[in-house]
């Protein structure tokens, strides 16, 4: 085959030739501006010419090229021709025979149907870092020529050794799936490790990396039983990405922890929380709800720092989302944030979540939140199925390009035997120290009513009759006893006017006074206090029933 010949009937070059001709200029007179064609120049010493581009041999060019380079014709794609890197890559191949045939090679590649398609469209086509015969990666690309001496149309094959990149290429994928995997490790670890289930909660979460990149986010939530019955609930969100922003979370999430058991209102969790996070690193800001959840109440009290509205889906089914108030992020100091409320009454389920759940490049958060809105009020099921439900109604799947984290509160409606495990007592405390003596009977009375075992009455009217009297002997009124029983102890708590929260203390053998607290500490599982909403104290303390009473 004349190649000379052939390569004027490549692609574009009877176009470049007969531009060329058009502008040719004669080097004596030389056009306004233009350079001289290289068609043959004179050396400076006049000794010889230097051949121009179009008088090289295609073949000579072809064969010394490092690229394989193959030449393939017809419906059967007949060898034409290859060159002597691709014989050396690959072996010495007869022409005229068929590339399925001839070429294992080319289908190894998957390079076979690509030359059909070359064919038919006549457009050229390239395909990046396939594997070879012997692990060798090569780039090709297939170009369709005219075949002057037959009259088909042919494939140039152009392949380009690419293996060291692939490799480089591989190893750096290797090293960002390492370095991911070490991240969303640290980040998991971070997270709780088993949630802590309150008695009168039903609850789950979860938590889903984003993307595939090694940069996972700071996402985390956590529930804290406070004691007395109460559960704090927490969800935020780092801002920012990687190792720093996951360090950061978990030093947040341990402070959270601490804080809780100060049994502070949330607004004050998260004022400081935002002092915190400001000396943790003033370039780094959170969001965060705190939530509190009394079940006696019926109701969350909240605070926000910048995030994402709770959601909450009533006995009734009727969606709510939660307001005002909310401050900005933590870290950015300089406000005083507050707290509100909203219902979470038996029947009732709630919905904490991060923005990788409802937030989207293609549309406003406000419709995310409105399709997580419309996902919660067809949710049905325990805490873990609606998790996994509003996760795939958002679209969230291992590719999602944010991390997201989610935690579903259930507060079940319970009736019929399950129902009797779960009851409540309140009792006015009116008058002076008259009001003791009332108290202990009605203890009494509520305690027996419950069935309780000897042992645990007598114990749990002693409770109530002390934090009664230490309620009169220190607090102002409104005073109530209140007691509740759950399926898994018994909760006692009095409430007065007074702010200042009792401590233990030793009381010395001529004190009469000092000795209820201590004797309520030795005597229950737990105890505590805490301010409440207005003014005034909570002091409360439980017994952990026995087994056969679960």
């Amino acid at each position: 085959m004349n190649f000379t010949r052939w390569s004027a009937r490549l692609p574009g070059t009877q176009r470049r030739a007969a531009a060329r001709s058009e502008h040719t200029v004669s080097a004596d007179r030389p056009g306004d501006g233009s350079v001289p064609p290289a068609r043959a120049e004179r050396l400076t010493d006049g000794s010889h010419t230097v051949p121009a581009v179009d008088e090289l041999p295609v073949r000579d060019v072809l064969d010394r090229i490092p690229a394989l380079v193959a030449l393939v014709h017809g419906p059967d794609h007949r060898i034409a021709y290859v060159n002597d890197a691709y014989v050396a890559a690959f072996g010495i191949r007869s022409a005229g025979e068929p590339a399925h045939e001839a070429l294992p090679e080319l289908e190894e590649l998957g390079l076979l149907p690509l030359l059909d398609q070359v064919l038919r469209s006549s457009r050229p086509r390239t395909v990046k870092s396939r594997k070879g015969p012997g692990g060798r990666f090569y780039t090709c690309t297939c170009t369709p020529v005219d075949m002057p001496d037959d009259g088909d149309r042919g494939v140039l094959v152009f392949a380009a050794d690419v293996t060291e990149h692939a490799e480089a290429a591989e190893r750096l994928r290797a090293s960002e799936r390492e370095q991911r995997e070490t991240a969303v490790t640290l980040q998991r670890s971070l997270l709780p490790q088993e949630l802590e289930q309150p008695d009168d909660l039903r609850i789950a979460a979860t938590y889903q990396p984003g993307g595939t990149e090694a940069a996972v986010g700071g996402d985390w939530y956590d529930v804290i039983t406070l004691g007395g019955g109460r559960t704090a609930l927490v969800i935020g969100d780092v801002m920012g990405r990687g190792v720093r922003a996951a360090a950061v979370m978990g030093q947040l999430r341990t402070a959270v922890r601490a804080y809780a058991r100060l049994d502070l209102p949330p607004h004050e969790v998260l004022q400081l929380l935002d002092g915190l996070a400001a000396e943790i690193d003033a370039h780094q800001i959170a969001t965060c709800v705190y939530a509190v959840h009394d079940p006696t109440e019926g109701r969350l009290v909240y605070a926000s720092a910048g995030h994402l509205p709770i959601l909450v889906r009533d006995e009734n089914g009727a969606i709510l989302r939660a307001g005002d108030p909310t401050g900005p992020p933590l870290g950015t100091g300089g406000w005083m944030h507050t707290s509100g409320w909203m219902p979470l009454a038996p029947g009732s389920t709630a919905v904490l979540y991060t923005d990788g759940l409802v937030e989207r490049r293609d549309a406003d958060l406000d419709e995310g939140i409105e399709a997580l809105e419309a996902a919660l009020a067809g949710a049905t099921g325990t805490p873990q199925v609606i998790c996994d439900r509003l996760l795939r109604s958002a679209g969230v799947t291992a590719g999602h390009d944010d991390d997201v984290a989610v935690l579903v509160i259930q507060h079940p409606a319970r009736n019929g035997p399950d129902g009797d495990l779960f009851r409540n007592a309140a009792l006015e405390l009116h008058g002076g120290v008259e009001a003791a003596p009332r108290a202990r009977a009605f203890a009494s009375g509520v305690l027996t009513s419950w069935r309780f075992p000897a042992e645990l009455h007598d114990l749990g009217v002693l409770a109530a009759s002390e934090l009664v009297a230490n309620s009169l002997q220190h607090g102002t009124p409104p005073m109530k006893l209140r007691l509740r029983r759950t399926d898994r102890r018994l909760i006692i708590e009095v409430t007065d006017g007074d702010d200042h929260l009792p401590r233990r203390r030793r009381a010395e053998p001529v004190d009469e006074a000092g000795r209820g607290i201590a004797i309520v500490a030795t005597i229950a599982s737990a105890w505590g206090s805490r301010r409440t909403p207005g003014g005034g104290k909570a002091v409360w303390c439980e017994f952990t029933l026995p087994r056969d009473e679960d």
